[in-house]
């Protein structure tokens, strides 16, 4: 594996260890207490922002398709208006500290949520403790919220299953263990499929294509990680939807979009019939105006699976476009920056 000259944070190490980071955060989990009853829990909401709010995303991916109750990710200041005694409210944090999580888990306190708590020691841990509700940790040797995307992402799927909610979870989440591991190997391996279509991605903005709830937080995952770790814009749009609009705006500027922009399809097993046809159609429509044309496929059993292995392969891809450009992917000083200018003077 061709690492960067840079990683003062260890972003490889923590991107390669995933598995063992799904498995750890299964057994953190394993003796939850002070969960509400399954029968009083109307709706779900996951509060978080980040590389924390993917966990959210991966939920409303992986276990909202088999509940029977709603779920809605939030990420911003506020929580729905429906949010009462019977929700069951996730506020997730790798600090603890995250501005907009520590406002809606307030306000959703406030409004009679059951709460769970996901993330390290901060504000929200102290808050959780002062409310008397369920905190679930992670670990600090984790260098940032991004490289803790299991150790976030799992504890819910976790806690809906003990309620009830999502039964067989701990099943879909063994099988993803085996296809992450299965996919990692071949991943830190010189010259791997990451590595080549970094190389192939390089100089250029990547624009993704996937569909669903799964392809969603795929899409919202690669782009994170390569704003963050490569340092370099990132775009992505939804099947079927962009063909409803999206597809116009490439019928001009195509001797600058060749040059500029790389389409990147994120596929899977749960696409609808309809929605593979038009991944097809799309990318022979647009081909001319594009630098190049790549496809992802999502390998292993189950939606949880699936997504996990998008995830994991974007991570390498990133990684790989900052040790090309030779950056350090690690720190993100416009966002420390960002949060600085933000608080208020004392």
């Amino acid at each position: 594996m061709t690492q960067p000259a840079l990683d003062t944070m260890g972003m490889w190490d923590a991107t390669a260890s995933l598995p063992e980071q799904v498995q750890e955060a299964v057994e953190a989990c394993e003796k939850t207490a002070g969960l509400p009853d399954h029968d009083a829990i109307e709706n779900v909401v996951v509060l978080g922002m980040g590389g924390s709010g993917i966990a959210g995303d991966i939920l409303l991916a992986s276990a909202a398709p088999f509940m029977a109750v709603p779920v809605v990710v939030v990420k911003s200041y506020t929580v729905p208006a429906f949010v009462n005694e019977n929700s069951l409210v996730f506020a997730v944090s790798f600090s603890g500290n995250t501005e907009e999580t520590l406002e809606s888990a307030s306000e959703a306190m406030a409004a009679g949520g059951r709460l769970v708590v996901v993330g390290g020691e901060g504000e929200l841990a102290a808050m959780a403790e002062e409310w008397g509700i369920t905190r679930i940790g992670v670990s600090p040797s984790i260098p940032m919220p991004r490289a803790a995307v299991g150790a976030l992402a799992v504890p819910p799927l976790l806690v809906l299953e003990q309620v009830g909610l999502f039964p067989g979870a701990r099943d879909w989440i063994d099988l993803a263990v085996t296809q992450l591991k299965r996919r990692r190997d071949r991943l830190v391996a010189d010259n791997s499929a990451a590595e080549q279509l970094a190389r192939r991605l390089a100089g250029t903005f990547p624009l993704m294509h996937s569909s669903g709830a799964l392809g969603t937080a795929a899409i919202n995952r690669w782009k994170g990680q390569i704003h963050e770790n490569a340092k370099s814009p990132a775009f992505g749009s939804i099947q079927p939807e962009l063909c409803h609009n999206e597809i116009v705006g490439w019928g001009q500027h195509g001797d600058i979009t060749r040059q500029l922009v790389s389409l990147v399809q994120l596929r899977h097993d749960h696409e609808h019939p309809q929605v593979s046809r038009r991944f097809e159609l799309v990318a022979e429509l647009i081909r001319e105006v594009m630098a190049n044309v790549e496809e992802v496929r999502a390998e292993g059993d189950g939606e949880l699976a699936q997504l996990l292995d998008l995830i994991l392969f974007g991570d390498f891809v990133s990684l790989h476009l900052a040790g090309i450009a030779g950056i350090d992917p690690g720190p993100v000083a416009v966002i420390t920056e960002l949060k600085a200018l933000l608080t208020p003077s004392q």
